[in-house]
């Protein structure tokens, strides 16, 4: 009688931990509420909603830092090189498939986290010229707050063009059998091209809380400076 187990059987890994999916969702509301909001010229959710993302991009800049395994910038953040190789496999279809972010998927997300940032940063100093100031208008003369806001106005044009980026990438990789929006939810990847996962996946929940009230504190500062 042969054995009735397969070896082609796909293997689960546990790659996303918690702190970093939450994360993940709760700046797709965010930036899609902002997005909206500012397009309909909703100004006060536009603010709040952006404080948001400025909670959640220093939340993840120090995730990136102390996470989970997969989630560190350490594990993703490839050099040149790197890149390039793969995008020439990807092209030719011969791509590794990675257990955490891929080397362009890694870049995508310094190029996310970068662009908020210059979104959110820009924000705190911009003006509408009629209502609307950002909380540190103040503290820069009006020549430069225009400026800042002609940054914010163009960087939100860049965020459009890397949202769409990043979803034509899901859609090809889900073309090529590799569901990365499950696993967004679930935390676990499935795949016969995976290797085992490791112990510090999980991350550490107190840096999780520490990281995440440091975030929320500074973005309240912020706002009420």
């Amino acid at each position: 009688m042969s054995d009735s187990s397969s070896d082609d059987s796909p293997n689960k890994v546990f790659v996303w931990d918690l702190p970093t999916r939450l994360f993940h969702w709760v700046l797709v509301g965010a930036v899609a509420t902002s997005l909206t909001a500012g397009e309909l010229g909703n100004m006060g959710i536009h603010v709040i909603s952006g404080h948001v993302v400025l909670a959640l991009v220093v939340f993840r800049l120090g995730w990136g830092i102390v996470g989970g395994r997969y989630a560190r910038f350490t594990d993703f953040v490839r050099g040149p090189r790197t890149v390039i190789t793969y995008t020439k496999k990807f092209i030719r279809g011969e791509s590794q498939e990675y257990t955490g972010h891929n080397p362009l998927g890694g870049w995508s997300v310094v190029a996310l986290l970068g662009t908020l940032m210059v979104q959110v940063g820009s924000g705190l100093f911009a003006n509408d010229d009629i209502l609307t100031e950002g909380p540190l208008m103040k503290l820069v003369s009006k020549s430069t707050s225009d400026f800042l806001t002609y940054i914010h106005e163009t960087s939100g044009t860049v965020l459009y063009v890397l949202i769409a980026a990043h979803l034509l990438a899901i859609m090809i990789y889900s073309a090529k059998g590799q569901e990365l929006l499950g696993a967004m939810v679930s935390g676990i990847k499935s795949s016969r091209n995976l290797g085992p996962g490791v112990s510090d996946a999980k991350g550490n929940w107190l840096a999780a809380a520490a990281i995440a009230a440091v975030a929320a504190a500074i973005a309240y500062f912020v706002k009420t400076y």
